[in-house]
């Protein structure tokens, strides 16, 4: 791409962002307001593969745009079903006051004011390579080859862990939401697909696809862009899309192979980390054996990822649509 094409290309991608973020604030539609996101995730992951941050544009595609995509609909839906029982219920109640005008403005001008803000502050600051040499420099010690997987995963291997543990938190935190009597059930809603409808379709046939460009990512990760989140991330959309098209249905909350999936990131980092203390460091990886480990790690933390994700995307635990009265669950937890 000639110099001219590519300026003209990045111009068009940033008005396209622009837009797309636009579009999402104003529109009145919820459904249409999500739909926008989607894509202004798209876009940006698009512009982070402009930038060359390949791992970054990955992320935001699999995150941005397909995760939060997905938990959003569903809590597009969600609210559409709570607006539509409280009307049933009480059609003559009060109604939420519309947003002023006032507000709208100055949310809008709050807005330009910190992205203006950040702008200067981006063309102002003078150029520094970061951590880029001392990484380079250091590469050959940590046992990989993707410098992004260098840093996450031994340099910087505290950031990491943390990361993860925070990810179980949140999904704890969302369980906490569910009510004393639907403790121990199935998260979020249970599924229906018509048999031989797209959905369905869709389910038997992408999930093997999905499975293995999870598995490559997590093993490439190591010397190419991938790793444990990008791969754990593709893993729970195909969990997720498996639940969705009404194949199989969720784990019980109360499950001990589930547990011992979403605690054994966490608990074989912290394990690996504790033998590098009794070395000397903790988290601390020894050249000759740094690679293997790594790699044992990520495959940890690809279970968790992808079982916690896809469990924050379902939702606490609740009985039946948890909008009736609770209907019996007669299945055998496991």
């Amino acid at each position: 791409m000639s110099g001219l094409a590519a300026t003209g290309f990045d111009l068009m991608l940033c008005a396209l962002i622009l837009g797309a973020a636009l579009a999402a604030i104003a529109v009145r539609d919820l459904f249409g307001a999500v739909v926008f996101f989607i894509v202004y995730g798209v876009f940006v992951a698009l512009a982070w593969l402009r930038l060359e941050a390949i791992d970054v544009a990955l992320t935001e595609a699999a995150l941005g745009a397909g995760l939060t995509g997905v938990l959003m609909i569903g809590a597009v839906s969600r609210l559409e079903r709570l607006t539509s029982r409280d009307q049933d219920q009480d059609a003559a109640g009060p109604q939420s006051p519309p947003t002023s005008s006032a507000a709208r403005i100055a949310t809008m001008v709050g807005a330009a004011g910190i992205g203006g803000g950040l702008a200067w502050g981006f063309i102002t600051l003078p150029p520094s390579a970061g951590l880029q040499l001392a990484v380079a420099e250091n590469l050959a010690a940590s046992g990989v080859e993707n410098p992004v997987t260098a840093v996450l995963l031994n340099f910087r291997g505290w950031d990491t862990l943390l990361e993860s543990i925070v990810l179980l938190a949140a999904l704890i935190a969302l369980w906490s939401l569910a009510r004393d009597q639907d403790w121990g059930r199935r998260p979020g809603l249970r599924q229906h697909a018509r048999p031989g409808g797209v959905m369905a379709t869709f389910g038997r046939l992408l999930p093997p696809f999905g499975f293995l460009l999870g598995v490559y990512l997590v093993w490439t990760g190591s010397a190419q862009p991938g790793g444990a989140f990008q791969g754990g991330t593709v893993l729970a959309a195909v969990w997720l899309l498996v639940m969705m098209a009404g194949l199989k249905a969720a784990p019980r909350v109360s499950s001990t192979r589930l547990r011992w999936a979403l605690i054994a990131g966490p608990l074989l980092f912290i394990g690996v980390g504790l033998a590098g203390a009794v070395a000397g460091t903790f988290l601390g990886l020894p050249t000759a054996y740094a690679k293997p480990l790594i790699l044992t790690i990520e495959a940890g933390l690809t279970l968790s990822i992808a079982a916690t994700l896809a469990l924050l995307v379902l939702g606490a635990p609740m009985a039946g649509d948890g909008l009736g009265p609770d209907q019996p669950d007669k299945e055998p937890a496991r």
